[in-house]
């Protein structure tokens, strides 16, 4: 049986994955963590609940680990259709980079966005962003897409529901065509998949 120590992690985010009790992956995690440590694109089809987001959050830290964030430049970030959905990732960043000095900022509606634009200036790594704030922030010039090297979308069949797709691809076109992306969703629609192979 596979075990987080068999994924090519390194020991800092091992020791955080060891610290909240996991010691074996699940099939999402299994799968998609080496694809993701590579450098290779990732789609990934899993029910809400399998552990997605450490599917995602794990590899994201890993390639991040080496580097420095620069003012209103995010090197990666991810778009979750809701609030809640955005701090349950953010949880789990925090969670599992806390032996990385990787900086991230919450961009949700709801809250100030003064404190937000605070963050952004002082360097983020990681955007953790629900996409209506992240292009109200980026129309203001308050955040540059040019520098993202990792793209997360997670639960894209809630964006769906949600009307959030003509956002999502315009956030894609205001990134860099070289980054890597991590699509995850439960279920395939037809609209999903159009967009997946743009």
């Amino acid at each position: 049986m596979t075990k987080f120590t068999d994924l090519g992690l390194n020991p800092d985010i091992l020791k955080a994955v060891a610290d909240t009790g996991y010691d074996t992956p699940t099939a999402i995690q299994e799968q998609a963590i080496p694809i993701a440590l590579i450098g290779l694109d990732v789609l990934g089809i899993a029910q809400t609940g399998t552990g997605k987001t450490a599917a995602f959050t794990l590899p994201m830290i890993e390639k991040l680990a080496s580097g420095r964030s620069r003012a209103r430049m995010p090197r990666a970030i991810v778009l979750a259709p809701t609030r809640e959905l955005a701090d349950q990732v953010a949880e789990a960043f925090e969670k599992y980079a806390k032996y990385c000095k990787l900086n991230w900022a919450l961009l949700i509606g709801g809250v100030s966005m003064a404190d937000q634009v605070a963050k952004l200036d002082k360097g983020v790594d990681v955007l953790i962003a629900t996409p209506g704030r992240l292009l109200d922030l980026f129309e203001r010039s308050k955040v540059m897409l040019n520098g993202v090297q990792l793209m997360v979308v997670d639960e894209a069949d809630r964006m769906l529901d949600m009307g959030f797709i003509p956002d999502i691809e315009r956030i894609f076109k205001l990134t860099p065509p070289s980054r890597q992306t991590l699509f995850f969703s439960a279920t395939m629609p037809p609209e999903i998949t159009r967009l997946t192979e743009q």
